[in-house]
């Protein structure tokens, strides 16, 4: 006997099997079972959600010999001959191949002939969207008042196709994408029966990448034991045969487009394109991951939710402390765009690596939320005390995305008196040292410039919790309070070195509700002791109120000697 896939044999064939449609299996049901059966039905949803096969159970349920609670016996000889396709009393119609006004007519003149054997005729069109306008003239009347003995049920993908005159003489139901619990639970029973040993989350993967259809879940789940057959099914193994990428690669480019690291993010590109990977799966996949960081942040969903298993959560919300919201709406949409673009394109990988360039260098767009990532790269690099020294060598700091010339000359447009201010010691302006290297921030007046000769250096402990920011504020509870602690100012006080005491200073008002509140300052101190092993005392104040605590603060920064230590303390305390 030759072999029957997956979604053909485990199809359900009563209405009990059925999963994720409740509502419309418990509406049908009661019709059968009071003999309230209508005359039209319209089946309208996505791929892969039970119209057709619905469909089928109505139709031996209609005409069961013997129905039990609403549904078809299974063992008389209607339920035996429609389950076979032999039954003369259901005919399935594909209107894609079927759409003229003659498939219809030989259609109306079958209709005026009762059944032979059974209650009803049961006529299922498939695709009906794809009728002419004049075979929906043709069906009009018939439609409406059929004879006592027929029902017609319609399925459609684009219910929004369908003629209103169409619409109005049939009984709509609406059918839902399948959740991912549902799917999940499915094929974990089905994959028992098939002695089928897999991980579970390989079996969450199919699902979501099932995006609802269970007959699509059911395909991919062949598809991958076909691959291995006789082997467990990893969630290693499922990614290699369907050509998608592990959530650890999707974050890895995600934080080369933060850094401006275009070299870095084509040659990932590369590599994934050598192992074969299907590209549209790699941005319709990176999409979602940003989908998920966003609706992560937003309202603070869980793992579940997300359906993501705990090491990927843990990711995700490192990234999510990294990145600003308008940053991932921009992500966001360029890659929806590219999504879209890359359908039809000769060459994708080609789209995809512009796509990647654009983004690590906002400069080479002009939509407002590239300026303001423009912007934003130029405060940091002002207040890191790197604008002069880039300018001078005539290259932008690493990861960037910006030249020395461009740098220098967005700063020129920016203050036209920079240099001036320089001289005079004006505030808001980096003063330089001999050799072009700036020192302080651009904070304005909030944030005096200092010398290299006034400059201090920040305490070790301070400098290492510089070090390890990002690590630290990966652990915060609240999303929101990461991604505002991500774009602060840590600062000291030079005069007193031996203070534990570490200011930082948000941006802007989102800072606010964070300011005073004792919680906020004792969670950081408690992340701060966790991972350097030592208490630090915090303050939250907002920029703005810097002066307030006095103009000798001045930013963390960690010494170029010592950075390599700081990092390598930070990895060993993670692994930890």
């Amino acid at each position: 006997m030759s072999y029957t896939a997956l979604y053909r044999k485990y199809r359900p064939a009563y209405f009990s099997e059925v999963r994720g449609q409740d509502a419309i299996v418990t509406t049908l049901r009661n019709q059968v079972r009071a003999d309230r059966i209508g005359h039209a039905y319209l089946f309208s949803g996505t791929r892969g959600t039970g119209k057709t096969t619905i469909a089928k159970i109505m139709a031996r349920a209609v005409n069961c010999e013997n129905p039990v609670d609403g549904e078809p016996c299974g063992e008389c000889s209607s339920c035996r001959a429609i389950l076979a396709g032999r039954s003369l009393n259901v005919i399935e119609i594909d209107a894609a191949s079927n759409n003229g006004v003659d498939n219809i007519r030989a259609i109306l003149d079958e209709v005026e002939y009762p059944p032979s054997e059974g209650r009803y005729k049961v006529y299922i069109i498939d695709e009906v969207h794809m009728l002419s306008a004049g075979a929906y003239n043709a069906l009009l009347k018939t439609l409406e008042e059929p004879p006592s003995y027929v029902i017609f049920i319609l399925a459609t993908t684009e219910v929004h196709k369908i003629p209103v005159t169409i619409l109005s003489r049939c009984q709509r139901y609406s059918f839902k994408r399948i959740g991912t619990a549902e799917i999940c639970a499915r094929l974990d029973q089905l994959l028992r029966e098939e002695n089928v040993e897999v991980e579970e989350d390989a079996v969450k993967y199919i699902a979501r990448k099932a995006d609802g259809a269970m007959r699509d879940a059911l395909s991919l789940a062949d598809q991958c034991i076909s691959f291995y057959l006789g082997e467990k099914l990893t969630y290693e193994k499922v990614l290699d045969v369907l050509g998608a990428v592990d959530t650890d690669v999707i974050s890895r480019l995600l934080r080369m487009l933060l850094a401006g690291d275009v070299g870095g993010g084509l040659k990932l590109l590369s590599d994934l394109a050598a192992e074969g990977l299907d590209l549209d799966v790699l941005v319709s996949d990176f999409t979602e991951y940003l989908r998920s960081i966003l609706l992560y942040k937003a309202s603070e969903v869980s793992a579940q939710m997300l359906d993501l298993s705990p090491e990927q959560l843990l990711v995700l919300r490192e990234d999510a402390a990294q990145v600003r919201d308008d940053t991932l709406m921009r992500y966001i949409h360029s890659f929806s765009e590219l999504a879209g673009q890359m359908r039809y394109a000769y060459n994708k990988r080609v789209l995809l690596e512009i796509a990647v360039i654009r983004l690590c260098r906002p400069q080479m767009r002009s939509d407002e939320l590239s300026v303001i990532q423009r912007v934003r790269r130029l405060e940091e690099i002002a207040e890191r005390g790197s604008l002069s020294a880039g300018a001078a060598a005539g290259e932008g700091p690493a990861g960037t995305g910006f030249s020395g010339d461009s740098i220098s000359g967005a700063a020129r447009q920016m203050q036209p008196d920079a240099s001036a201010s320089a001289k005079t010691g004006g505030s808001g302006t980096a003063r330089t040292d001999g050799a072009g290297t700036a020192a302080g921030m651009n904070g304005g007046a909030d944030f005096p410039a200092k010398s290299l000769y006034e400059a201090k250096a920040a305490p070790e402990d301070l400098q290492q919790i510089e070090a390890m920011w990002s690590g630290i504020i990966s652990g915060v509870s609240s999303p929101r309070f990461g991604s505002v602690l991500a774009t602060t100012v840590r600062m000291f006080d030079p005069s007193d070195p031996e203070s534990n005491l570490l200011v930082i200073a948000f941006k802007d008002f989102l800072g606010e509700p964070y300011v005073g509140d004792p919680k906020s300052a004792q969670e950081l101190e408690r992340l701060i002791g966790e991972k350097l092993g030592k208490e630090i005392r915090v303050k939250l104040i907002l920029r703005s109120d810097a002066g307030l605590y006095g103009e000798q603060l001045m930013p963390v920064e960690v010494k170029s000697q010592n950075l390599a230590q700081h990092i390598a303390m930070e990895i060993e305390t993670e692994d930890d």
